[in-house]
């Protein structure tokens, strides 16, 4: 179908993504029903990706093939989220949100910079007219995405079924993949990001590049601010990777796509808050204090080896910031 306000149709997916999320924030703010924010969320990158595909309607086999991964991600974790939300009855994150109009629209503004901003690997891949040969940057970037996209998928199913058991009640959820990491679903989630942005690079160019701050941009979401699942971050870095073939000049940008989400993950929206949370609830308890001071923040490591690192090691390479454990009681820790 061609050009629709701008060549990569940046300008229609601000507008679609502002739309949709201001639909569920009226939803929201009217009804007082928080239960749809995530829902809203995922499905926002759902509906970017299919639309871009069929305006251009190039059908190039590379964007099918990462359409297809944000399609299969995004109704994966929205219907994930849904399904959980309503068995537990609400969502604690918008406790002060729902007497405050500004909190909320605020939340609901962040969310749609999020959606599209993450969203631009794919947004730039489905509106090139560029079509490459397969190149070793898709089958990384696919490789990728199917690994952060597992173990988001496992670790959240985990967390879900530890929670759900009545034995487990009071407790936190040290099972699993969750052994070696306290946030392996943020794992997944910056790691799959990561892998569309590699497999979106082939046909970038020049300052196209810049769609490398989506990803970037989840994975400092997660590790400081929000509660995103981690194995989102790994997934969506996939598909950056299997979209690099067709990338030239401009295209590039793209790469801020998992810039953001990167930083989304490790500083705002992520792994900050759900540490905070943890430590206030847990942070008396020797069992929760070992567990912490033994198991990785972010990537996957055996607790026997995570536990003997150096503090310096830890945080430089390892994401174990002072921050993430600034309202843990300092009595008899050691850090």
């Amino acid at each position: 179908m061609g050009t629709v306000i701008d060549s990569h149709f940046l300008g229609l997916t601000a507008i679609v993504t502002v739309g949709y999320q201001l639909l569920f924030f009226i939803i929201t703010a009217l009804l007082k029903f928080d239960k749809v924010t995530d829902f809203a969320g995922s499905t926002n990158f759902v509906i970017i990706a299919i639309l871009t595909l069929v305006l251009k309607g190039s059908w190039h086999f590379r964007q099918i093939v990462l359409t297809l991964l944000v399609v299969i991600w995004g109704l994966r974790l929205g219907l994930f989220l849904l399904m959980r939300i309503l068995q537990w009855g609400e969502d604690r994150r918008f406790d002060e949100m729902r007497a405050s109009l500004g909190k909320l629209a605020v939340f609901w503004i962040f969310q749609a910079v999020w959606v599209w901003t993450v969203s631009l690997p794919v947004t730039v891949v489905n509106s090139s007219n560029k079509n490459p040969s397969l190149q070793a940057e898709d089958i990384i970037g696919w490789i990728i995405w199917s690994v952060g996209f597992l173990v988001e998928a496992t670790a959240d199913q985990q967390k879900l079924t530890f929670k759900n058991s009545p034995e487990n009640r009071g407790k936190w959820c040290n099972v699993g993949l969750w052994q070696y990491s306290r946030h392996p679903n943020y794992f997944g989630e910056i790691f799959l990001w990561w892998g569309i942005f590699v497999a979106s690079t082939p046909v970038l160019e020049g300052a196209e590049w810049l769609v490398i701050l989506g990803p970037i941009f989840l994975t400092l979401l997660l590790l400081f601010i929000s509660g995103i699942p981690l194995l989102e971050i790994f997934l969506w870095w996939g598909i950056f990777v299997a979209s690099t073939p067709v990338l030239e000049g401009a295209e590039w940008l793209v790469i801020l796509g998992p810039i953001f989400l990167t930083l989304l993950l490790l500083f705002i929206s992520g792994i900050p808050l759900l540490e905070e949370s943890a430590d206030k609830k847990f942070g008396n308890v020797t069992g929760y204090r070992l567990y912490k001071r033994k198991t990785s923040p972010l990537i996957p490591l055996p607790p026997v080896v995570y536990g003997n690192l150096p503090s310096w090691f830890k945080t430089t390479f390892l994401f174990e910031f002072p921050f993430y454990s600034r309202s843990l009681p300092q009595e008899g820790s050691n850090w």
